[in-house]
């Protein structure tokens, strides 16, 4: 087993059941409406505690980090009582302890069909990124639509950098999705942060970040680790112009990497301006 994040346990636990609605759980579970006011957001602590089968002090334990290692049979309830997803019940579990942390020996090579993939997508600019979104492999298409990640510094050729570095200048969210990269690169680094505890890397990147970006610091206090599998961007390209792109992000199976590629709408300007800059081929880190 790994070792407890009690704190971290408790904050995430703390938001997740102030962000639960009293509405959202089988009637009768929480208090009838009138019978006593809600002067904090979510659900009580009795009420949590009552949906997951577990004392009231038990829980109350858990969101102070004095409780001791909760069991996964604990956590498993939590996870119903507080309607947790798939991610966000593996995250609880590494917070608790009950996941070994990973090594970099789990973090492994790219494999050589992920590699074979990049370069038949041809036209389709995609890299791919580990867990610290770092682009570890790239093909020609993404390299002319994003930046020359080989002319990059090898600490550079990062997403969250790269975003920091670029800024507006190469990409903007459509009106009403403004920070969803912030948040998503908020979710995705908790996760890692998560598996990989004493990775100073990490946690250099979220204090960057952080500073960088009012949205990814609240995504980061949020505890959100769901993942977010498509973002629509609007893309400024010196060469063929304004893009608007969806950003689709696939989980390689077996690793810690995530393919992200870029698509348009078929038929599309913006279709036809990917197919003009994209070139066969592919280029590796």
């Amino acid at each position: 087993m790994g070792a407890m994040s009690r704190g971290e346990l408790a904050d995430f636990l703390r938001r997740r059941r102030e962000a639960l609605r009293p509405d959202q759980v089988p009637a009768g579970a929480t208090h009838p409406p009138g019978q006593r006011s809600r002067r904090t957001p979510g659900l009580r602590r009795e009420e949590v505690a009552a949906l997951a089968g577990m004392s009231v002090s038990y829980y109350e334990r858990l969101e102070q980090a004095r409780a001791p290692r909760p069991s996964p049979e604990v956590l498993a309830a939590l996870g119903t009582a507080l309607r947790l997803t798939a991610a966000e019940r593996d995250h609880v579990a590494r917070l608790a302890g009950q996941v070994p942390p990973g090594t970099d020996a789990d973090r492994g090579t790219v494999p050589s069909d992920a590699l074979l993939l990049l370069d038949r997508l041809g036209a389709i600019p995609a890299y791919l990124v580990d867990d610290r979104q770092d682009v570890v492999a790239w093909n020609d298409a993404a390299a002319a639509l994003v930046t020359d990640f080989a002319r990059l510094p090898a600490q550079d050729r990062n997403t969250v950098r790269l975003s920091i570095l670029l800024g507006g200048d190469l990409c903007s969210a459509p009106p009403g999705a403004e920070g969803e990269f912030a948040r998503q690169s908020a979710a995705q680094l908790r996760a890692a942060g998560a598996r990989y505890p004493n990775d100073r890397v990490i946690g250099e990147l979220v204090n960057e970040f952080a500073a960088h970006s009012p949205a990814f610091a609240a995504g980061w206090r949020d505890h959100d680790v769901r993942p977010v599998t498509t973002l629509r961007k609007h893309l400024r390209h010196p060469v063929v112009g304004d893009l608007v792109l969806d950003c689709q992000t696939l989980v390689v199976p077996g690793t810690d990497l995530r393919l992200v590629l870029y698509t348009a709408e078929p038929g599309s300007p913006s279709a036809a301006a990917l197919t003009r800059l994209g070139t066969p081929g592919g280029h590796r880190g």
